[in-house]
């Protein structure tokens, strides 16, 4: 009977590709494009732990909420740390997209990006949060695989075609031929990672306690992987660990980029082993297909100089960079019968109970 009802409702839904980031979540509906694009955030009572707010509106009260309420990040290196917000998330998100339908029952169709080389555990928890929230049916597929249709990159041909996707938990690193990953690696330095190497390099020079929406906005604004051009300066408001009364403190865009070396050392660090391992051929086709970013750490300033230049190959920004994965996810539904190889199965063996358990055990 649930199958009848879902397959009714599912005539008056939309077919969605979700990107569930670690900092921002995306949607995108077929043939509409991109219609959100919000914080990853959930604000919940801390007893109750009833849901308050989701997306940009939770983001807001990160850092001032009353002791009852806190916003969290359901979402760690991206797999999820909390199996229930996760799904509250979902379900709202889905429900937002549907919002000016006349059913506010909605049984979509979604593809959910996911990094690559995640544990069948990490897997099932997404699968589950999305049936929980109210999909019908629901596809995963690699992070890197969804940037790279999104960024229209050739995947399903032989010539061999490589995208780097930084996002906000993980960056992601894969070689395609023939609709399938030759060379993949995934690390769990990112756009987040980039945000704490400031906030502790403050901390460390000027005894500067700013907290992560300062680090984010310096990041954006000054940040960068290779010397800029003209050299910028901003202030750093924070609290002085010394005198505890609140200080500002004006940086330089070269101490920003001394700040961010670690993690920037350790993504082109990666792309250089991916090559490494990368089959002579395919490398030759590398050579003139470029390198191809995406994600939200893509846009750090000099991110493409510095891995060409570390690489020695063409390298360029992906258009619309950020919402690469969604529109990949997006693709992927418009041409389920031609893309079905490049989706990624789940193993039968774990029942759901397990699954969803252990899930939420992630931290």
């Amino acid at each position: 009977m649930a199958s009848i009802i879902d397959r009714f409702l599912g005539l008056f839904s939309l077919d969605l590709g979700i990107d569930l980031g670690t900092a921002n979540t995306l949607v995108a509906v077929r043939g509409q494009g991109i219609v959100i694009n919000e914080p990853s955030w959930v604000a919940i009572n801390r007893k109750t732990r009833q849901v308050l707010a989701v997306g940009a509106e939770a983001k807001e009260m990160v850092g001032r909420t009353p002791a009852k309420i806190v916003a969290v990040r359901p979402l760690r290196d991206g797999v999820i740390s909390d199996f229930e917000i996760t799904e509250a998330m979902l379900d709202y998100f889905i429900k937002k997209a549907h919002s000016r339908h006349l059913f506010n029952i909605p049984r979509p169709r979604v593809v959910i990006g996911i990094p690559s080389g995640v544990t069948e555990v990490e897997k099932r928890a997404v699968y589950d949060a999305a049936r929980s929230a109210g999909a019908r049916e629901v596809y995963l597929i690699e992070e890197p695989m969804a940037a790279a249709i999104g960024a229209g990159l050739p995947v399903t041909e032989a010539q061999g075609s490589l995208i780097v996707d930084i996002g906000g938990g993980t960056t992601e690193v894969a070689v395609f031929a023939l609709g399938g990953i030759v060379v993949s690696r995934s690390i769990r330095v990112a756009g987040d990672e980039m945000d704490e190497d400031i906030i502790n390099y403050a901390r460390q020079k000027y005894n500067l306690l700013i907290g992560e929406r300062m680090a984010e906005k310096v990041k954006i604004a000054i940040g960068s992987a290779f010397p800029l051009p003209e050299e910028k300066t901003m202030t750093l408001r924070g609290r002085n660990l010394v005198t505890g009364l609140p200080e500002a403190v004006e940086v330089s865009s070269i101490e920003i980029r001394e700040a961010l070396a670690n993690s920037v050392n350790t993504i082109v660090e990666t792309v250089r082993s991916t090559l490494d391992e990368t089959p002579p051929e395919l490398v030759a086709d590398l050579m003139e297909t470029g390198i191809a970013l995406s994600g939200g750490g893509a846009l750090l300033q000099g991110m493409v100089e510095r891995i060409a230049d570390e690489t020695n190959i063409h390298t360029w920004l992906a258009e619309d960079a950020l919402t690469c994965v969604a529109r990949g996810a997006e693709q992927v539904l418009a041409r389920l019968d031609d893309l079905s190889q490049v989706l990624v199965g789940l193993e039968r063996n774990s029942t759901s109970r397990a699954i969803t358990t252990s899930a939420r055990r992630v931290a």
